[in-house]
């Protein structure tokens, strides 16, 4: 830690290590349910496996070209190799520390008589009835493969689990054979309720244990007695190139990058440690693995991010609040009539995501609508947005959709969207080279007396109707002209883009990227820094998923030196030092992780007690300032603007969620005020529930406690 406080700020990666560390709190906290502990261990898993597929793998393309000064390179501050022993070792000790919790919740689970079972331990009729699953589920979706006997080593998927079998005879008669099964859950799923011996009782057992309890049925064939099988997996370099081949479309590229990034790198090998060291040898090598390439020894049990999914078997169940309408579209038939009168400001998950379907489904029958404008980034499998902008084509709209293939992980599911919409006419934009599509707007054209206006939305989120029952994001319903007139322009930029940005650098009220948000950032951190040194009040409120930018971090160092107030609330990456003696007042630094992923950015900047409040799809990182069209909408109504200051300032109170974000990312909890205890979403979907009902506000105190909540389900 000493080296790490050499440099300005925390490396991106340790940071990110530190976010997971508390994702993994939740997962000891013995005052979550027990089920949702379950689901913590499941989301730090998917975490890290994404960590690999993405960041590690990353740093040892950098590690191969280290000779060569890269901007990454220069931004790391150190070298690739030794950013990747430090991951090395804190991932090592994590994932002592996952063990440690399991083994924990195994004991509660038994309390509950909740029992996870091997094929070692299962009663007569337990052993029939997994006989039979095999035989009728299992067995047509397996296909053993004898390794030795094929010359070039079969290609492992990743998210997959295998199983890697040693065969043998007792008496030594037959040379030993190793065979590879993998474990069909994308099928059949992981886990398997089997029969008890009393209704109280609930005994599961995984896929894996079946196969292993059926190995001597599977490989009959070869006459041999004895079997041992261990569990393992690979994580690949989950990275697409994109090529400059002129000659390729931008489609072409990413279908080609989709199937190499199948066979990409290994860069993670994580296995039972208590494999037989022959076969651990023998895969190392047909797979080309070194020991110094991320070998992780693990437990029994690997990819445990399908415990995501654990049965909802326990006797305690969450009690997670349902959205409700927000209270100006409760006695409206059209959202419409609301949206063309006054803002509407939605709080996903405490108000419901419908009013954007509604919206959307509303203009696509309205006669007097002509055009229908939106960018998606990450759809809902079954998406209704994608739905109603159908029903806009068959009824004679124009629509044209954003849809950036190049989400990560979600470049399949877009081309096949994109194919589906182009199918019924819709016209689809699919990027821009080397700038990803990551706004999030909508503009609607209607067509009243000869005169055409504007409304539509702006959000920090996703148009997913699923995330947004578990993701906390802001989205404004609006007509304003001036924010309406500044969509019209991003839109006009993402048409023709080879034009310029012209488009972008004319937008009045939305500030834009990558043309604005950077220097916008800097006049206004500058204007706070200005009236601190006047002894005027100079604050700033920030929340984000990610602060990592160097530049804009120097000037939060340089605001606090002056003595501007500084509250950040961070969820993830969180490169910068918070404590230092020549900050005047302390910067108030945490993060909160609780049941709803705190996905939105909001900044306020305090501008002499004319606060200038903003939302925002862009965290402070390179890649959104500089590498990615965002929008940042200012709140101009006065009700919307006061309700969004409440809302940070209750997750600023929050002493039961909140962790500090210091120096040392110790990730302590934070427990000032004891004797009044804020956990701010509930005390926010109080607030706005009681403000739906009474039309007034309450303070947190007053907020009578509600019951534990389900915890999300999602990846965090």
């Amino acid at each position: 830690m000493a080296e790490l406080m050499k440099r300005k700020t925390i490396a991106r990666d340790i940071s990110w290590l530190s976010f997971n560390s508390r994702v993994l709190q939740e997962a000891a906290d013995p005052s979550v349910p027990l089920r949702e502990r379950i689901r913590f261990l499941g989301i730090f898993s998917n975490n890290m496996d994404e960590f690999f597929r993405v960041r590690v793998a990353t740093l040892k393309r950098m590690s191969e070209y280290s000779g060569r000064k890269t901007r990454i390179n220069m931004h790391l501050e150190v070298s690739p190799d030794k950013i990747l022993g430090d991951i090395q070792s804190m991932v090592m000790e994590q994932n002592e520390e996952f063990d440690t919790i399991w083994s924990d919740i195994r004991k509660e689970m038994e309390k509950e008589k909740v029992f996870l079972v091997s094929e070692d331990h299962l009663d007569q009729t337990q052993q029939q009835f997994i006989q039979n699953y095999f035989e009728e589920e299992v067995r047509s979706n397996i296909i053993p493969l004898m390794i030795e006997s094929i010359p070039q080593f079969p290609y492992l998927r990743d998210k997959s689990i295998y199983l890697g079998v040693v065969l043998s005879r007792q008496d030594g008669s037959m040379k030993r054979k190793y065979a590879l099964i993998e474990v069909p859950s994308r099928v059949l799923g992981r886990f398997v309720q089997l029969p008890s011996a009393t209704m109280d009782e609930h005994h599961i057992i995984l896929l894996e244990d079946i196969i292993r309890y059926n190995l001597r049925s599977i490989f009959a064939y070869f006459g041999y007695d004895t079997y041992g099988s261990w569990a393992f997996k690979v994580t690949r370099d989950a990275e697409i190139d994109i090529d400059n081949d002129i000659s390729t479309t931008l489609i072409q590229k990413i279908e080609k990058g989709l199937k190499n990034r199948r066979r990409g790198k290994p860069v993670r090998f994580v296995y039972d440690k208590e494999m037989d060291s022959h076969l651990l040898e023998y895969l190392m090598k047909r797979l080309n693995l070194a020991r110094k390439d991320n070998l992780m020894p693990g437990g029994r049990i690997h990819n445990f991010r399908h415990f995501m999914d654990f049965p909802d078997v326990f006797h305690k169940k969450g009690q997670r609040k349902k959205p409700f309408t927000h209270p100006l579209l409760i006695k409206t038939p059209r959202v419409t009539d609301v949206v063309l009168d006054q803002d509407v400001m939605l709080h996903f998950p405490y108000h419901s995501f419908n009013p954007v379907i509604d919206m959307l489904r509303e203009a696509a029958i309205d006669p007097n609508v002509t055009t229908i404008k939106i960018t998606c980034y990450r759809l809902a499998s079954n998406s209704k947005i994608i739905n109603t902008l159908v029903n806009a084509v068959r009824n004679g709209k124009h629509v044209t959709v954003m849809l950036e293939l190049r989400a990560r992980f979600d470049e399949e599911a877009n081309l096949e969207w994109k194919e589906r919409l182009e199918d019924e006419g819709v016209k689809v934009l699919i990027g821009i080279p080397n700038i990803k599509i990551h706004a999030k707007i909508c503009l609607i054209k209607k067509r009243i007396n000869n005169f055409t206006i504007h409304y539509g939305f702006v959000s920090t989120g996703n148009l997913n109707e699923k995330t947004a029952k578990v993701y906390g994001d802001h989205c404004l319903l609006t007509s304003d002209r001036h924010i309406m007139a500044d969509v019209n322009r991003i839109f006009n930029y993402l048409e023709k883009w080879k034009e310029g940005t012209d488009s972008l650098r004319a937008c009045k009220a939305l500030i834009p990227c990558p043309t604005s948000l950077r220097r916008e950032l800097i006049k206004m951190i500058t204007r706070e820094i200005r009236l601190a040194k006047e002894k005027k009040p100079a604050t700033m409120t920030l929340k984000m998923n990610s602060l990592s930018d160097e530049e804009l971090i120097d000037k939060l160092y340089e605001a606090a030196r002056a003595g501007v107030e500084i509250k950040l609330i961070i969820r993830g990456i969180f490169c910068m030092f918070s404590e230092n003696s020549k900050f005047i007042i302390p910067v108030k630094a945490i993060s909160i992780i609780d049941e709803y992923l705190e996905h939105a950015r909001v900044f306020i900047f305090g501008n002499n007690g004319k606060e200038k409040v903003y939302i925002s799809s862009a965290d402070w990182m390179v890649r959104n300032l500089d590498h990615r069209v965002e929008a940042t909408c200012p709140v101009l109504d006065p009700t919307i603007r006061h309700e969004l200051i409440k809302i940070l300032d209750i997750q600023l109170a929050d002493n039961v969620k909140a962790r500090w974000l210091d120096n040392e990312l110790l990730n302590k909890y934070k427990k000032d005020n004891p004797d009044v205890k804020v956990r701010s979403q509930i005390e926010i979907y109080n607030y706005l529930y009681h403000k739906a009902l009474h039309g007034e506000e309450t303070k947190p105190s007053e907020i009578p406690q509600i019951p534990p909540i389900t915890h999300a389900t999602g990846s965090y």
